[in-house]
């Protein structure tokens, strides 16, 4: 991977974490159609999952320091919310320490990326008939361990982590603008357990591997704020399902190649 290559990927990681389209399908179209080799790349897609993650806490310092106080007083709102995103945290580990060398082989195919992207699509288009009549604060209990288990699915290449859950969130009646808070503080959760695993990783990496993905992880911290700030915009507006028609047709054309090549 050049250093070139690693800004592209990053830009389009922060851009892809955060509107409902799929970073980790986008970062596998992208390494496909630049023809990058598997060998480093899950080092590479986790890091730079990190480097956006970074991101959420930037947008969201307040909610993120009003939480940290909060639960350090006991007060009771603040208790409930981390404790839900705790449990809505619960599948995917469960899930993750199963499946590890499963999801290591499955996060690299082309084929299952763009399977995903045309499911993500169909996860956006149902979100036309839910947004309007949401209006809740917060997910109930077992809303938020509802969302948790829609996170799981988003595990998947092509299927995106911030639209399967802000959509689980929409059908449950949690207002757009604290679904997709609920969301990204969700995501800080999942992306530091990802952290974890690639930290062993780290240790062998090339110099070069390793400048590399420093490079991109700047890049997808810069995409990632703007991406964040677009994304909430246009979950005001309600027109959050448009974007299904963007993952419809990447899919289709990525899946295609795919078949063709």
């Amino acid at each position: 991977m050049s250093l070139l290559e690693a800004i592209l990927l990053g830009v389009v990681q922060g851009l892809t974490e955060f509107l409902p389209v799929s970073s980790s399908g986008h970062l596998v179209m992208f390494s496909t159609l630049l023809g990058l080799e598997a060998e480093g790349r899950l080092l590479f897609e986790v890091a730079v999952h990190v480097s956006t993650m970074l991101a959420i806490a930037i947008f969201y310092r307040r909610k993120i320091a009003e939480l940290v106080v909060g639960v350090f007083k006991r007060e009771g709102a603040a208790v409930q919310y981390v404790g839900k995103l705790a449990l809505a945290t619960v599948p995917l580990v469960v899930v993750a320490l199963l499946a590890r060398a499963f999801l290591e082989n499955v996060l690299s195919s082309p084929g299952v990326a763009a399977g995903g992207l045309l499911m993500t699509g169909a996860i956006l288009w149902s979100t036309r008939s839910t947004i309007a009549g949401a209006d809740q604060s917060e997910p109930s209990w077992a809303g938020a361990l509802l969302i948790g288990l829609a996170q799981v699915i988003a595990i998947l290449p092509g299927v995106s982590r911030s639209g399967t859950t802000v959509a689980a969130a929409l059908a449950l009646g949690v207002a757009p603008i604290a679904a997709a808070e609920f969301s990204f503080l969700l995501g800080i959760i999942a992306i530091c357990g990802a952290a974890v695993l690639i930290l062993p990783s780290l240790g062998e990496a090339s110099p070069e591997t390793l400048t590399a993905v420093a490079l991109g992880c700047g890049a997808a911290l810069v995409a990632g704020l703007a991406a964040i700030w677009l994304f909430v915009v246009l979950l005001r507006r309600q027109v959050f399902f448009r974007f299904a028609y963007y993952t419809w047709t990447a899919g289709l054309l990525f899946g295609l190649f795919v078949y063709l090549n």
